[in-house]
């Protein structure tokens, strides 16, 4: 039986005829913007015809304010930024990505019922956090994506979100916690659609039906719908799209993530054991020690090279034998009279005497052993 029209996706490999001509038609446009095909390929603009349900006026309407924001917040600079505060906002809002879902999906978690904002802001500002979630965005989509993509052997594009709410009080409902949920949110909405894939919110209390009564308004219909939310009762639904030992303990599962720093490190398919990074602020004092071991070792190598060079020139030298120092003959040489004096037109001191070049001799043979020796 062949899919209606409605069952296609629009995902790459399975888009309808109404959705490869909106395709085609939006390429040509994307074209003429003068943008690389190769950054905004046909997976990438899927994203936004998708997100405006394949109307080229409303996706093209997205699209140049997508545009427009990437250049005012120099995004494709943005691996050039240092968000060194880090760490310290880590202590205040515990999250990061911690392994994938069964089918390949990286997972991303949030301990929002931990999140301390008071703290949060007297380390950080609103301005230098959103330029972290645009790189951490920027991530996702060169770095993560990828390596999930090649893990699975198939394309992944989206992602598996779990925010927590335990350990949440009476604070979570204030003005500035809603402020700051869409902060967040409108980064992703409105610049990198599609890119959620489902969305859990677990071990929400009671007050937060007012929370999300506030927050679904300005959610399109289609995200609504990839968020479920569940109280303290969620291991089973969590269990069936990720395995067990890839869920973290404080959620259930048996990755040990509890009083550890794994969720800081940011461990899948892109990080297989922790040792490489996520972001460029994690990296320098690595990659410094890694350029000082590589000067080292070249400059190691040159010396080695230099003193090979020395060894064999001097392998290939002769040296003299000390001969017998001849008779000093004055009738050699010219005489001239100096105030009176009669002196050789040569310098005493190019003739060298006996000690001299028994000097000279032993300097050699000293050099010789020494290089033999090495």
């Amino acid at each position: 039986m062949s899919k209606k029209d409605k069952d296609y996706t629009g995902f790459p490999g399975d888009c309808n005829q109404t959705q490869l001509k909106a395709l085609a038609e939006f390429r040509n446009i994307v074209n003429g913007m003068g943008l690389s095909d190769k950054v905004y390929d046909d997976p990438y603009i899927l994203r936004f015809l998708r997100a405006r349900k394949f109307d080229i006026n409303k996706t093209q309407i997205m699209f140049n304010d997508f545009i427009k924001w990437r250049k005012e917040n120099d995004v494709d600079n943005i691996m050039t930024y240092m968000f060194e505060e880090l760490p310290q906002v880590r202590t205040h809002y515990p999250h990061g990505y911690h392994k994938t879902d069964k089918i390949g999906r990286p997972i991303y978690i949030e301990r929002i019922g931990m999140l301390q904002l008071n703290k949060l802001f007297e380390i950080t500002s609103e301005q230098r956090l959103i330029k972290y979630y645009i790189q951490s965005y920027e991530l996702l989509l060169k770095r993560i994506f990828p390596a999930c993509s090649q893990a699975k052997g198939t394309r992944i594009d989206q992602t598996f979100t779990i925010l927590d709410l335990k350990g949440g009080s009476m604070k979570m409902v204030s003005k500035q916690v809603y402020n700051f949920i869409q902060l967040a949110s409108n980064v992703g909405q409105n610049n990198y659609p599609e890119i959620l894939g489902k969305m859990y919110i677990v071990n929400a209390p009671m007050m937060f039906t007012g929370i999300w009564a506030m927050i679904k308004i300005w959610l399109d219909e289609k995200t609504k719908n990839k968020i479920t939310i569940l109280g303290s009762s969620y291991k089973d639904e969590l269990l069936k799209h990720i395995d067990i030992d890839n869920l973290p303990d404080f959620l259930g599962g048996n990755s040990k993530c509890e009083n550890t720093d794994a969720l800081s490190l940011n461990i899948g398919p892109w990080n297989p054991d922790g040792t490489k990074p996520l972001f460029p602020v994690e990296q320098p004092a690595q990659q410094e020690e890694e350029t000082q071991q590589l000067n080292q070792t070249q400059e190691d190598e040159d010396q080695k090279q230099k003193f090979d060079q020395l060894k064999s020139a001097l392998a290939d030298m002769q040296f003299a034998s000390p001969t017998e120092k001849a008779p000093h003959n004055p009738n050699k040489y010219e005489v001239t009279t100096q105030n009176n004096h009669m002196v050789s037109d040569t310098p005493l001191n190019t003739e060298v005497g006996e000690e001299d070049n028994q000097f000279s001799q032993q300097q050699q043979q000293q050099l010789q052993q020494q290089l033999q020796q090495d």
